[in-house]
C-alpha cells in the first residue's frame, strides 16, 4: 500500500499540520486503519479509495474515525494532483460529511467545508479551569470554541488536558484576534488522543464562521499558533466555509500490510 506523509497549511517541511496520506485499490478492514493510525502516531491518517469519478475518503486519528479532518483532506488533495490526477483543477472526496470539492487556486488548494453552527454557551467554572484562561464568550458547534480578545493568551495558554476531557464538545478551540492576521487559534482534542492539533481545518469551521460575522468580512486570513504554525486562507459564503492553504512532500513509501 502506498502511503505519503504531507505537511499541510505550509510551504515549508516540518511547519504545518501533518498528515498520512494511504491512497488505495480497495478498503481493508477497519481495524487495520485504525492499527496504521496508531502506527503512524499523527493528529490524522487519511484513507482513500477511488469510487467512479470521485475518492471515497475517511480520515483516522489515533482514537479512531471522525467526521471531518481539514488538513488531511487538503494533503490528500495534493497527493492526487501531484501523482494520480496530474491534469484536473479539481477532485471531489466522497466522505461521511458529505461531498468535499478540493480546487486548485493559484498556488493555494481550496477545500468547501460545511460551516458549523454556533450556539452561544455560558462560560463555565470549568471551563475556565480546564483553560487556566477566562474567554470573553464561548460557543458549541461539533466543538467548543472560546474566544479572547488579546492573541498573546491564546499563544501562551496551558489548558490541562484531564478537565479538557469533561468539557463537552469533540475539540477545544481557542481564538482572539490576531496581530497581522484576522484571527490566532489553538486546537486541543484529547478526546481523540490528540493533545495539540498543529493546523486544524476543521476548527476553522467553527474559526472562520465566528470572525466572519464579528468583523463583518467574508475573507478571513487565519493562523494557527501551535508550535508548527500555519496559514489558513479562508472565506465564508452562506453556510459554507472555504479553506484554502499549500502543501509540502515530507516521504512516500510503501506499508507492507
Amino acid at each position: 500500500m502506498k502511503q505519503y506523509i504531507v505537511d499541510a497549511f505550509t510551504d515549508t517541511v516540518f511547519h504545518g499540520n501533518q498528515a498520512a496520506i494511504c491512497i488505495m485499490d480497495q478498503w481493508i478492514p477497519e481495524s487495520r486503519m485504525i492499527d496504521i493510525a496508531k502506527e503512524n502516531n499523527f493528529s490524522e491518517t487519511a484513507f482513500a479509495v477511488q469510487e467512479g469519478s470521485q475518492y471515497r475518503l475517511r480520515w483516522f486519528t489515533c482514537g479512531g474515525e471522525i467526521d471531518l479532518c481539514g488538513h488531511a483532506t487538503l494533503a490528500c488533495a495534493y497527493v492526487l494532483f501531484r501523482f494520480y490526477l496530474p491534469n484536473e483543477d479539481t477532485v471531489t472526496f466522497s466522505t461521511c460529511s458529505g461531498d468535499l470539492m478540493v480546487r486548485k487556486k493559484n498556488d493555494l488548494l481550496e477545500m468547501e467545508f460545511p460551516a458549523y453552527a454556533l450556539k452561544k454557551v455560558s462560560i463555565t467554572k470549568e471551563i475556565v479551569d480546564a483553560l487556566g484562561a477566562t474567554p470573553i464568550e464561548a460557543y458549541m458547534g461539533r466543538d467548543l470554541l472560546c474566544v479572547f480578545d488579546d492573541a498573546n493568551i491564546v499563544k501562551k495558554l496551558e489548558p490541562d488536558m484531564e478537565k479538557l476531557l469533561r468539557l463537552d464538545g469533540l475539540l477545544v478551540h481557542v481564538t482572539a484576534p490576531g496581530e497581522n492576521t484576522d484571527s490566532v487559534s489553538r486546537s486541543f482534542g484529547p478526546k481523540l488522543k490528540i493533545m495539540e492539533d498543529p493546523v486544524c481545518g476543521s476548527g476553522h469551521c467553527h474559526i472562520v464562521p465566528y470572525w466572519a460575522k464579528k468583523l463583518g468580512k467574508e475573507n478571513i486570513v487565519a493562523y494557527q499558533a501551535s508550535q508548527r504554525g500555519g496559514m489558513l486562507y479562508c472565506r465564508m459564503a452562506e453556510d459554507k466555509v472555504f479553506l484554502a492553504g499549500k502543501a509540502i512532500l515530507f516521504s512516500e513509501c510503501e506499508l507492507y500490510v
